[in-house]
This record gives structure tokens, C-alpha cells and sequence, in this order.
């Protein structure tokens, strides 16, 4: 596979003007990942030993994610998506939502809802304490693995 950097760029330029969110291309023991996330558009190297290349990125839209993981530098324990659907902040519209930065805890209890499949999976806190950040909107949809929250 060619890894030199013009056919990169070309490969970030065609995920950046297309409606594609992700691009993987992988031989043998080599990958190009291609991630597109909020206006950012990300590549990633894989290569064999486990050696990976930094990402790719405009240097202004690096810079701005630099200053700004500083600043929010999240406090606590996540608590991530077990599965990949539509996050919600109360039981139904307009209810009162499960938790709010800043609400007390209790490891079981239910922060949120994940909708999947028509089904809406309660989604509980595992551990004890203060919710200090949220980091998903109401109604966006999240990925497997996401943090939706961080408890401290």
C-alpha cells in the first residue's frame, strides 16, 4: 500500500468534500483510517510493530483542539455507550432530564436513556459521585465506546 503523504492527502481531500464519515484501507499488516468527526477530519496510520503516525490535520484546527482539551480537561470516570443509537437526557420530551452536571450519583442508577432499534435501553451509572461534565447533547446519536458523561 502507498502510505507516502500526497496520496494521504488526497485520501483526507475526498472524505472532507464527500459525505463519507469513515474511510479504512488495509493490506497485510498495514491500515489507513480516515475519520471524519465535527467539521474535523482525521487520518491515521496503522503500520506494522504497532507504529502509528501522527494524524493528519489543518494546523489551525489542531492548535484550536490542543487549547481546547486544556481547557476542559474532563474530571472524574467516564461513563461510555455500551452500544452505538440516539442519547437522551429524560424519559420522554420535555421530562425532567436523569442527571445535570453537577447532580449526585449512585452506582445503578439510571443517567440517561440510549435508544437503538426502536428499543430504549436505561443506561446506569457505574460508579458513585458527582456528575461533573456531559458531553453528549439531547437526541444526538453516539458510538459504541463514547463517553456520554464523567463522574467524579
Amino acid at each position: 500500500m502507498n502510505f507516502d503523504l500526497e496520496y494521504i492527502e488526497q485520501l483526507v481531500k475526498m472524505v472532507s468534500d464527500s459525505e463519507l464519515t469513515e474511510l479504512t484501507l488495509e493490506e497485510k499488516e498495514s491500515a489507513i483510517v480516515i475519520r471524519k468527526e465535527k467539521e474535523i477530519v482525521q487520518a491515521q496510520t496503522i503500520l506494522p510493530q504497532a507504529v502509528a503516525a501522527p494524524a493528519v490535520q489543518a494546523p489551525a484546527a489542531n492548535a484550536a483542539q490542543e487549547e481546547k482539551a486544556v481547557e476542559e480537561a474532563p474530571k472524574g470516570k467516564p461513563v461510555t455507550s455500551p452500544m452505538v443509537g440516539t442519547f437522551y437526557m429524560a424519559a420522554s420530551p420535555g421530562a425532567k432530564p436523569f442527571v445535570e452536571v453537577g447532580s449526585t450519583v449512585s452506582a445503578g442508577q439510571v443517567v440517561c436513556i440510549i435508544e437503538a432499534m426502536k428499543l430504549m435501553n436505561e443506561i446506569e451509572s457505574e460508579v458513585s459521585g458527582k456528575v461533573t461534565q456531559i458531553c453528549v447533547k439531547d437526541g444526538e446519536a453516539v458510538e459504541y465506546g463514547q463517553v456520554l458523561m464523567y463522574v467524579e
